[in-house]
Protein backbone atom coordinates (compact mmCIF):
# COMPACT_ATOMS: atom_id res chain seq x y z
CA UNK A 1 0.00 0.00 0.00
CA UNK A 2 1.07 3.48 -0.98
CA UNK A 3 -0.12 6.85 0.09
CA UNK A 4 -1.86 6.90 -3.52
CA UNK A 5 -2.96 3.64 -3.68
CA UNK A 6 -6.96 3.68 -4.71
CA UNK A 7 -9.91 2.48 -3.19
CA UNK A 8 -12.62 1.25 -3.83
CA UNK A 9 -16.44 1.65 -2.14
CA UNK A 10 -17.75 -1.31 -1.15
CA UNK A 11 -21.69 -0.77 -1.77
CA UNK A 12 -21.48 0.93 -5.39
CA UNK A 13 -17.79 0.42 -7.03
CA UNK A 14 -16.83 4.16 -7.07
CA UNK A 15 -13.49 4.03 -6.76
CA UNK A 16 -11.36 7.07 -4.90
CA UNK A 17 -7.88 7.43 -6.80
CA UNK A 18 -5.66 10.01 -4.45
CA UNK A 19 -4.18 11.61 -7.23
CA UNK A 20 -7.14 12.88 -8.50
CA UNK A 21 -9.21 13.57 -5.38
CA UNK A 22 -12.63 14.43 -5.29
CA UNK A 23 -12.53 18.22 -6.72
CA UNK A 24 -15.99 18.75 -6.70
CA UNK A 25 -16.32 17.91 -2.79
CA UNK A 26 -12.95 20.14 -2.07
CA UNK A 27 -10.60 17.22 -2.11
CA UNK A 28 -7.33 18.17 -3.99
CA UNK A 29 -5.51 16.34 -5.74
CA UNK A 30 -2.66 13.99 -4.11
CA UNK A 31 -4.63 13.35 -0.80
CA UNK A 32 -4.07 9.98 0.21
CA UNK A 33 -7.49 8.39 1.35
CA UNK A 34 -6.46 8.02 4.82
CA UNK A 35 -6.33 12.41 5.15
CA UNK A 36 -9.91 12.91 3.66
CA UNK A 37 -12.09 14.25 6.38
CA UNK A 38 -14.27 12.65 8.66
CA UNK A 39 -17.17 14.06 7.26
CA UNK A 40 -16.42 12.48 3.26
CA UNK A 41 -18.46 10.31 2.03
CA UNK A 42 -18.70 8.62 -0.97
CA UNK A 43 -19.57 11.02 -3.93
CA UNK A 44 -21.68 8.42 -6.20
CA UNK A 45 -23.85 6.66 -3.22
CA UNK A 46 -23.15 8.42 -0.02
CA UNK A 47 -21.28 5.66 1.78
CA UNK A 48 -19.22 6.89 4.87
CA UNK A 49 -15.87 6.28 4.23
CA UNK A 50 -14.98 3.25 6.10
CA UNK A 51 -17.29 1.65 3.96
CA UNK A 52 -14.38 1.26 1.32
CA UNK A 53 -11.74 -0.90 0.66
CA UNK A 54 -8.08 -0.84 -0.49
CA UNK A 55 -7.17 -2.08 -4.20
Amino acid sequence: MTPFSPWRCSVCGYVYDPQIGDPDNGVTPNTPFEELPSGWVCPACGSPKEIFELM
